[in-house]
């Protein structure tokens, strides 16, 4: 469950009370936004240990105070050098919790990163609550880890963040944690993890009534969320009862095609050309969305031809336990107006960690080994993941921030509230707490399992009148009790998405 805080205008979002009163705290004192969110992440990557963990991954939009559009905070290590698709070939597939599906880990990274950039408090600050968090714990490997730390609080002292960085990832923290794979079967290595470095890039935005929403590019699947607002741009959607069937339908349907070219042509845009641009277009959606009959849904899987070259195509056997345990949630927002939104995650390893006392998250198993497809793992490489943050922005100022946990459910509960937040002016908690909708007919991204055709979940609480129209239509139900992705949400000081609403002061919800 998310937890949330608000004080004056500072709020916090996240997967945890603790690490949320911690963040909150930072700015207490003095800190700003990013402080926070850092505060928040790291803490999160032990507290909230089912779905994240210190050697995970971290994808990040910031937005400082002042800057018209956010930047994005790449935190997803690449694959080691050793792990190339001949290997898991040979191996029938990417293991889903074992040690050589660990990436090179980059949330570390990617919290200095932040803190160099854009924060104004030192790592050894940071880290306190964790550290606090670590000493009170009688696990073993968490004593462990809070050593670990303490040796990168000495190397900051020393030569500052630059120090954290060396001492983790090409010094002697880093050694000890590539030796440990090597003895335990990892492909990790020490030169992998001196060769990482967390990076800045652009978002990819897309206007939707008004608004600028901002996600990172297609090495995520946050892409599919701008595809299918383009895909639905002709749908006068607050004409539509809110979750009647007519309005779920379209969504289901919008959300299949924009998958579809998900799973198709996405991947690394550092080994692969993604044809973004294209996909994104209105010329190329107004031709996809012809495609939605408003009353049958939709049993083929139909990527498009956005390059007039037939989509990339392959498949194994699923791999065993490919569900992973889940990810977590930070946002951070001050009175400055800088906002840190981050989807942390990264688990799964089914052994204990060694003398660092750093578990390390195995998303390779987002990869997947079909010869000459976006996706398919090779050394250096991203994966395509589905961790995905999100930022809009209204004439250049913030109005809602949104990180789920939930794998391939977090693109859709993510649209989910926000068209109830930008097309029927729900406050935040409304928009949270409104039954939601999703999709089953994708390629899952944990295991590549093939999709189930017509496939819904649809959460507890929706008229039994529109479960059936949905039947009637060709769905396949699964009712859930809630929950379709556990959702943070911030809205900021007089936002107003839509004629219907708005709401003073920033309103947080988890």
């Amino acid at each position: 469950m998310t937890q949330e805080h608000l004080s004056g205008a500072r709020a916090v979002s996240s997967g945890s009370a603790r690490s949320t009163t911690a963040a909150l705290q930072m700015m207490a004192e003095g800190g700003n936004a990013f402080d926070a969110g850092v505060v928040g992440t790291l803490l999160l990557s032990v507290l909230d240990d089912s779905g994240f963990c210190f050697g995970g991954e971290v994808p990040i939009l910031v937005r400082p105070a002042g800057r018209e559009e956010p930047l994005v905070v790449c935190g997803q290590g690449p694959a080691p050098r050793r792990a190339t698709l001949e290997h898991f070939v040979r191996w029938g597939g990417i293991p889903a919790n074992a040690l050589p599906a660990a990436a090179v880990p980059g949330q570390l990274d990617a919290c200095l990163l932040v803190l160099e950039r854009w924060g104004t408090r030192t790592f050894e600050r940071c880290v306190g609550p964790t550290l606090d968090y670590l000493d009170e714990s009688p696990e073993d490997w968490k004593h462990r880890l809070a050593a670990t730390l303490r040796r990168l609080i000495e190397a900051e002292r020393a030569s500052g963040l630059a120090g954290v960085r060396e001492a983790f990832y090409g010094g002697p923290v880093g050694a000890e944690l590539a030796r440990w794979c090597a003895e335990n079967g990892g492909l990790l290595e020490a030169g992998d993890l001196a060769a990482y470095r967390a990076r800045v890039e652009e978002p990819v935005h897309r206007r939707c009534r008004g608004c600028d929403v901002y996600k990172c590019g297609a090495w995520s699947q946050g892409p599919a969320l701008l595809q299918t607002l383009a895909l639905l741009e002709r749908r006068d959607l607050s004409a539509l009862e809110h979750n009647g069937a007519d309005y779920l339908h379209l969504l289901v349907e919008a959300m299949k095609l924009a998958f579809a070219d998900r799973d198709a042509y996405y991947g690394d845009p550092d080994f692969v050309e993604v044809p973004l641009a294209r996909l994104l277009s209105d010329e190329y959606n107004a031709g996809r969305a012809r495609l939605m009959d408003p009353r049958r849904a939709s049993l083929e899987q139909r990527p498009g031809l956005p390059q007039d070259v037939a989509p990339p195509s392959g498949g194994h056997a699923p791999n065993p336990n490919p569900k992973p345990r889940d990810t977590t949630t930070c946002i951070a927002a001050d009175e400055a107006g800088n906002t840190y939104v981050a989807t942390p995650s990264g688990w799964g390893l089914a052994m204990e960690p060694g003398p660092t006392g750093i578990w390390l998250g195995t998303r390779l198993q987002s990869f997947n080994i079909w010869a000459g497809h976006p996706n398919a793992i090779a050394p250096g490489k991203r994966p395509r993941i589905t961790l995905t943050p999100t930022l809009v922005l209204r004439e250049g100022a913030p109005v809602a921030a949104i990180s789920v946990a939930g794998g391939d459910l977090q693109d859709q509960t993510t649209l989910n509230i926000l068209l109830a937040l930008v097309e029927f002016g729900m406050t935040p908690q409304q928009a949270v707490d409104v039954p939601r909708v999703a999709t089953h007919h994708l390629v899952g991204s944990f295991g590549q399992g093939a999709l189930t055709p017509g496939r819904i979940s649809v959460e507890a609480g929706l008229a039994g009148g529109v479960l059936e129209e949905l039947r009637g239509r060709g769905h396949l139900l699964d009712v859930a009790p809630a929950n379709l992705g556990m959702a943070s949400v911030i809205g900021f000081e007089g936002a107003r998405l839509s004629p219907a609403g708005e709401w003073e002061g920033m309103a947080g919800v988890g």
